[in-house]
């Protein structure tokens, strides 16, 4: 049986409890992380940590733990459940007050509720995914314009995964005013003539701890990066393409909306880029 965090506490998940009052239950008003756990240690932390302190900032949220905190209680919910691959959920809500309530409660009366907990994931860095790439599709993209908040407002993007699942394929790409935006739980890339094209930073999509270091890694490598919109029809005209994300680090993508890209196998930027991540992340991991 896991340990998890509840406000302060570690306790055994089937005793972990929060109030059916709380706002992140209620009205999805909540930030939360996703830290990948490598050889038993915490990759892209640092990242982590200052994205949520945006998003609360962002929303007007108090932070109410510091960085050294949250490692602490990182490395103790690894230890306490034993994982060497998998990944830490981190979320925090804006609270529980007495009653529902649109307006945002008193921050001196009501504070944030803080949960974690552990997601062991023994295949998280061997995982047959990556050798075979993932199919997607393409569906418009309609969630609210600030998607640079890492909330857990998450109901489209699950519909989009289901979308794609009924599709017989593993995700969905999705697409606004002609540009794909991203990923239902990554960020997107293509690959054209060597070059890798994804959209720049915006409040279209979420800055991603791990397309920061992708992106890096990539030029570190002397790779040529574009930082653009792209279309799904470039997309599907590409040599390859690709995603990122905390949980899949760099996944190659082979089909786009029934189109196979080059030979339908994960394609060499994908891969060597995949490489080089986990060799980097595994020296950096604390």
């Amino acid at each position: 049986m896991r340990t998890v965090y509840v406000n302060g506490e570690y306790l055994p998940e089937t005793q972990a409890k929060v109030s059916i009052f709380d706002r992140g239950f209620l009205m999805a008003d909540a930030v939360y992380e996703v830290t990948s756990v490598l050889d038993g240690r915490l990759i892209d932390f640092d990242g982590h940590a200052a994205r949520l302190a945006r998003s609360l900032s962002e929303l007007e949220m108090q932070n109410p733990l510091s960085r050294d905190e949250l490692l602490e209680i990182h490395r103790e919910l690894v230890r306490r459940n034993g994982i060497e691959e998998g990944m830490i959920y981190l979320q925090i809500t804006r609270g529980a007050p007495a009653d529902r309530d649109f307006v945002f409660p008193d921050p001196d009366e009501v504070k944030p509720t803080v949960v974690m907990f552990t997601q062991n994931k023994p295949e998280l860095a061997d995982n047959p995914a990556a050798k075979r790439g993932i199919k997607v599709i393409s569906i418009p993209d309609l969630r609210w314009s600030r998607r640079d908040i890492k909330t857990v407002q998450l109901l489209y993007p699950s519909m989009g995964k289901m979308a794609a699942k009924k599709a017989g394929c593993d995700d969905a790409w999705m697409v606004e005013d002609g540009f794909v935006t991203e990923g239902t739980s990554n960020n997107a890339y293509i690959v054209k003539d060597g070059r890798i094209i994804t959209r720049d930073l915006s409040h279209d999509i979420l800055h991603g701890i791990t397309r920061a270091a992708v992106l890096r890694f990539a030029r570190e490598a002397q790779m040529e990066v574009e930082e653009r919109p792209f279309t799904i029809d470039e997309a599907k005209a590409a040599d390859e393409a690709f995603i990122t994300s905390a949980s899949t680090f760099v996944f190659p993508v082979v089909e786009i909306d029934g189109v196979r890209l080059g030979d339908g196998t994960p394609g060499p930027v994908a891969t060597r880029l995949r490489e080089i991540y986990l060799e980097e992340s595994r020296k950096s991991a604390i």
